[in-house]
């Protein structure tokens, strides 16, 4: 298992929660057909429009500028040649830097093609505070 490697997918996931509040941005991290277990949702979404649908029900048509960023800290990331899998803690933060006490324990299986790692399968589940 490469270092080289792993620190790639950690700064692919960094990469991600950076583009929090850009859409576009943040979904060019995201393979079409992904899978998503998320904690407060009953089914599995699977795909960009899917999780669409999951942001329009949580922030309404006209989302409002992120007031919160996510903060992903405490990796453990393995590479099988083009598949990768990274584990982490989720903290969210206001944007003075203040935790809000929200946390989550997420699981991505990322797959390279062409170069680009996509996440294929994401998994969050909020831990009680």
């Amino acid at each position: 298992m490469s270092e080289n490697g792993q620190d790639a997918l950690r700064s692919f996931i960094e990469d991600l929660y950076a583009s929090y509040g850009d859409p576009e941005r943040f979904d060019a991290h995201l393979d079409p057909g992904i899978t998503i277990w998320e904690s407060d949702q009953t089914d599995m979404l699977v795909g960009v429009e899917a999780l669409d649908g999951l942001r329009g029900g949580r922030n309404g048509e006209t989302p409002a500028p992120p007031t919160v960023r996510p903060v992903p800290r405490g990796f453990v990331v393995d590479v099988y040649g083009d598949t990768g899998v990274v584990r982490y803690d989720l903290g969210v933060e206001q944007l003075t830097g203040e935790p809000t006490g929200d946390l989550f324990r997420v699981t991505d299986v990322l797959r390279s093609s062409d170069g680009h790692w996509r996440i294929v399968h994401h998994h969050a589940e909020q831990v009680a505070p």
